[in-house]
């Protein structure tokens, strides 16, 4: 079972509804290029071919995902405890450094924000999950284990 945000729900929803127009736009593609003759050697025909295919393979990925996925709602959290979209305060305990980080479902890969996602199935946003402040984490990371505070809960 996966836990995704209220908000991830919208934008997976509204790259659905996206990927299914895409959809039939590509038909039209490969319509398009069926009319131009001898499908062997018809590049546009094969290019629109396969872009239907990755489109597909990605509308059935995402109908899975809503199929499955929990809608976490942070009315059922605990006050002061770190849940899926909770923004968190992190302080390294070597460095001192502290950063901002977001609880989240999935990653919407962008990294121009002021806060740094955290999936929910990586080791760092497990080890947050349903943590307090003014606890200590250990987290297995690639570079090595790491412990930090949490400083502070932001919602």
């Amino acid at each position: 079972m996966e836990y995704i945000t209220a908000e991830e729900k919208e934008l997976l929803e509204a790259e659905l509804a996206n990927r299914h127009q895409a959809d039939s736009q590509i038909t039209d593609r490969i319509a398009k290029a069926r009319e131009l003759g001898d499908l062997k050697e018809n590049a546009e025909y094969h290019a629109a071919r396969e872009d239907k295919g990755m489109n597909q393979a990605k509308i059935k990925m995402i109908e899975e995902k809503l199929a499955t996925a929990v809608v976490a709602d942070p009315a059922d959290t605990p006050d002061g405890m770190v849940f899926l979209g909770s923004m968190v305060k992190l302080r390294d305990t070597d460095t001192d450094d502290e950063d901002l980080y977001k609880l989240v479902g999935e990653s919407s890969g962008r990294f121009d924000m002021e806060y740094l996602e955290v999936t929910s199935g990586s080791n760092l946003g497990q080890s947050l999950f349903k943590a307090k402040v003014g606890e200590t984490i250990r987290v297995d990371l690639p570079q090595g284990a790491r412990t930090f505070e949490i400083v502070e809960i932001l919602d």
